[in-house]
C-alpha cells in the first residue's frame, strides 16, 4: 500500500495492524530517520531497548535471508512487540522481504530504511502493491509542508515568527529535515527564552543573522553561478552539495526559488520599476551582498527566457520522479543548460 499526504501522519500516529513491514524511503535522510523513530515508537517507547528492538543491515541477509523471518518471529525476554529495523536496504533485498510478506511469522514491526526509490525500482513496487505492506515516502519539506515545520518547531520553543521570517526560513531550510530542526534549534537558542509567559517573535533580521552561514549557501552559490553562467563554479559547488548529502531534488528546487525570484523581478521591471526597486520588492529582499549579481543577472535574464529556464527545471524534477534515469545526471545537465544559456545571453 502506498500513503501520500495526510494518510501519512495518520499512520504515523496509529500504523495499520494490518502492516507488517513499512518502507521508509526518499531522498531527505532526516525525515526517514525521523519517521523511522516515531512509528519505532509507537511499539517500543525506549529506542536503546536491546531486548524489543534489532538493527539489522540489508547487507546482513545476503549470507543469511532467512534472517528477516526468524528476528521478527522471534519473543522478547521482557515481553511485548518487538520491531525490527532493517537499514541501508535497496533492491537487492526485494525477494527477501516477498519470502517474508507470503509467511510472515510473530507480530513484530518490521521497519525499512532506504534513500530514493525511483518508480521501477523491484523494493518500492512490492511495498506499494502488498496488502500487508507500507511504502512512506520521504521527500524534501517545500511549501506549506516546510512552514508547517518551521511553525511546529518554533512553537515548541515558545516562538512565533514574523511572515517575513517564515519566508526567508522556508527558503533556506527544507533538505533535510533534521537539519531543519537542528538549525530551528540554534535559533531558538540565539533567541532564548520567553519572557512572562509571552512568545518571542522572530524577526527577518533574527533568522538571517543566525541561519545565514549554514549549509543552505553553498545552494545559494550554486543558483548564482547558474544565473551567473558560471558552468564551472556551478559543478564545482554541485559536487561539494552532493559529497554532503544534498539531494538532488533540494538542488533543483533552489535553483527553481532562485529563478522564480528573478522571475518576478523581472516582472516588475517589464512593468516600469528600475531593477533596484524591483529587487526590494522581494519578499525577503536580497542580501546586500547578492544584490548587486542579482542585479546583473536581471539584465541578462529578460522575463520569457526566464519562464523558459522555470520550464525546463520543472521538467527536470519531473524525469527525475518519473523517467528511472539518474537523478545527479539530471540535474547535473540541467545546471549545464541554464549555465550556457546566462552564458549565451551574455555574449
Amino acid at each position: 500500500m502506498k500513503l501520500a499526504g495526510n494518510r501519512i501522519e495518520a499512520f504515523l500516529k496509529n500504523p495499520d495492524a494490518a502492516a507488517k513491514a513499512v518502507l521508509v524511503y526518499g531522498p531527505d535522510a532526516g525525515l526517514v530517520k525521523e519517521r523511522l523513530d516515531r512509528l519505532t515508537k509507537t511499539v517500543v517507547a525506549d529506542l536503546s531497548d536491546p531486548f524489543r528492538l534489532t538493527d539489522l543491515s540489508a547487507a546482513s541477509l545476503k549470507d543469511d535471508p532467512a534472517r528477516l523471518a526468524d528476528e521478527a518471529a522471534a519473543l522478547s525476554l521482557t515481553g511485548g512487540r518487538r520491531v525490527v529495523r532493517l537499514r541501508d536496504a535497496g533492491d537487492s533485498i526485494a525477494s527477501v522481504l516477498q519470502s517474508f510478506l507470503a509467511h510472515p511469522m510473530g507480530d513484530a514491526l518490521v521497519l525499512i530504511e532506504a534513500g530514493e526509490l525511483g518508480p521501477r525500482s523491484s523494493l518500492r513496487k512490492l511495498a506499494e502493491g502488498a496488502d500487508n505492506a507500507v511504502a512512506l515516502p520521504c521527500y524534501a519539506d517545500e511549501g506549506g509542508g516546510l512552514e508547517a515545520v518551521i511553525h511546529e518547531t518554533l512553537r515548541g520553543h515558545g516562538l512565533t515568527a514574523e511572515p517575513d521570517a517564515v519566508a526567508w526560513l522556508a527558503d533556506h531550510l527544507g533538505g533535510d529535515r533534521l537539519l531543519t530542526r537542528s538549525e530551528l534549534d540554534k535559533l531558538a537558542l540565539y533567541i532564548g527564552p520567553a519572557e512572562q509567559g509571552r512568545p518571542h517573535r522572530v524577526r527577518l533580521e533574527d533568522a538571517a543573522a543566525c541561519i545565514g552561514d549554514t549549509a543552505s549557501l553553498s545552494m545559494d552559490d550554486l543558483a548564482m553561478a547558474a544565473a551567473d553562467g558560471d558552468h564551472a563554479g556551478a559543478q564545482r559547488t554541485l559536487d561539494r552539495l552532493y559529497h554532503e548529502g544534498v539531494s538532488p531534488i533540494a538542488v533543483l528546487r533552489s535553483l527553481m526559488r532562485h529563478f522564480q525570484r528573478l522571475h518576478l523581478a523581472a516582472g516588475q521591471v517589464a512593468a516600469g520599476k528600475s531593477v533596484d526597486q524591483a529587487l526590494a520588492s522581494l519578499k525577503p529582499p536580497p542580501h546586500f551582498r547578492s544584490a548587486p549579481r542579482m542585479q546583473r543577472q536581471l539584465q541578462g535574464w529578460p522575463a520569457d527566457r526566464l519562464a523558459t529556464a522555470l520550464d525546463l527545471l520543472v521538467s527536470a524534477e519531473i524525469d527525475s520522479k518519473t523517467t528511472g534515469m539518474p537523478v545527479q545526471e539530471i540535474c547535473s545537465r540541467t545546471i549545464m543548460q541554464l549555465a550556457r544559456a546566462a552564458g549565451r545571453r551574455r555574449r
